[in-house]
């Protein structure tokens, strides 16, 4: 059964050593946003992103994937299976997980489109405001990382 919370999942590269992130259009309503999905029975945050990962990009990670600080809350009508949940439940966290990546990208059929995108033009083509923070969040946390490599 569906969990009562969600998982994002932003991948990043880095070309030239700034990083690009990986972006997907949703098949449904064509926004762009990461890999994001809900936790089944038996996962934890980190063990659905990793699923979410592996079914909407194709990407199989084998080291740790990596928790922003950042965490937003949805409404539970807009989830399948919302009305076996908990009757006290209104809202469910979405938790934001982020990981480098350089390999093949092969996305599923959630989505219609993809592409790698620098900070400026993916947080243009964002829609919810929850997703441009954690994007903002994630671009910030690697900015520091590169600039103590580049010392």
């Amino acid at each position: 059964m569906r969990q009562p919370w969600n998982v994002f999942v932003y991948i990043y590269r880095l070309y030239n050593e700034v990083p690009e992130y990986l972006l997907l259009k949703r098949s449904d309503d064509g926004v762009w946003q990461g890999a994001a999905g809900g936790g089944e029975t038996g996962e934890n945050p980190p063990d659905a992103a990793l699923r979410e990962l592996k079914e909407e990009t194709g990407v199989i990670l084998y080291t740790k994937i990596n928790r922003l600080d950042t965490i937003s809350y949805m409404e539970k009508t807009l989830f399948q299976d919302n009305e076996k949940w908990d009757s006290t439940i209104y809202v469910i966290p979405m938790y934001y997980f982020y990981t480098e990546h350089t390999g093949e990208v092969k996305i599923s059929c959630e989505h219609t489109d993809f592409g790698w995108f620098g900070f400026e033009e993916a947080m243009k083509k964002l829609f919810w405001h929850d997703n441009k923070v954690a994007l903002w969040e994630l671009n910030e946390r690697l900015k520091k990382n590169l600039y103590k490599i580049a010392q």
